[in-house]
């Protein structure tokens, strides 16, 4: 397939933003995951709603949000300004940013479920040898709930090729930082007789997201079959 220059940066943009989103995001959601794994945890109906949030907010709105909280004259944004001057706002760091934030409550999910998966009782019998709570977590539970994590990020990275609605708002679509394929696809729709790029881009998206999707689904299997799900 041929694409001009310009159009395999955003191709490649959209793998790097697809790849900083998850190594971001699949920390936090690994800690949120166990948190939320807890039976006894006080306000877990509240956190895991607020994790879930992403889900069923419009994406502008968590863009809005993001851009608010973030943006040079936000609380946190302008912080970041004044004492590093480091911006996040219309960069591609903030576009993997946008872009993990709308990811995370499925790769929180996956790992959940993982997590909860786990026979309590390999648990207490690590303890009972003496095993302090760190190291249960890196000899027992991390191990066993591996093929999960590994779900978790090809999930999060296949959802991430796709985002377009948070990106566009906290970090516009500026060709080269961080207009990624779905955002090029909607420049390309902007201009007169550009269907045929826009067409040309949407299939690499299509096969993209094919690919993310089929790695995905073969991990969830493997996580099937070795009792984790």
């Amino acid at each position: 397939m041929l694409l001009e220059p310009d159009q395999w940066v955003a191709v490649r943009l959209t793998l790097k933003v697809a790849f900083m989103a998850v190594a971001g995001t699949l920390p936090v959601a690994l800690l949120l995951a166990w948190v939320l794994a807890r039976p006894r945890l006080i306000g877990r109906p509240l956190l895991d709603a607020l994790v879930h949030l992403p889900m069923v907010l419009p994406p502008v709105v968590t863009g809005w949000l993001l851009l608010v909280l973030l943006g040079l004259h936000g609380p946190i944004g302008g912080l970041l300004w004044r004492l590093f001057h480091a911006r996040l706002v219309f960069t591609t760091t903030g576009a993997a940013l946008a872009t993990g934030v709308m990811t995370l409550p499925l790769m929180v999910r996956t790992i959940r479920l993982s997590l909860e998966a786990i026979d309590p009782g390999l648990l207490d019998a690590a303890a009972g040898l003496g095993a302090r709570p760190l190291d249960r977590f890196l000899s027992v539970t991390l191990p066993l709930a591996a093929p999960g994590v590994l779900a978790a990020a090809a999930i999060g990275y296949a959802a991430s090729l796709g985002e377009f609605g948070a990106v566009i708002t906290f970090a516009a679509s500026i060709p080269g930082r961080t207009q990624t394929l779905p955002l090029a696809i909607y420049a390309a729709l902007q201009v007169p007789g550009g269907e045929a790029t826009a067409a040309r881009l949407a299939t690499v998206s299509l096969l993209l997201a094919l690919a993310g999707l089929l790695v995905s689904e073969l991990l969830l299997r493997r996580l099937r079959r070795v009792g984790q799900v």
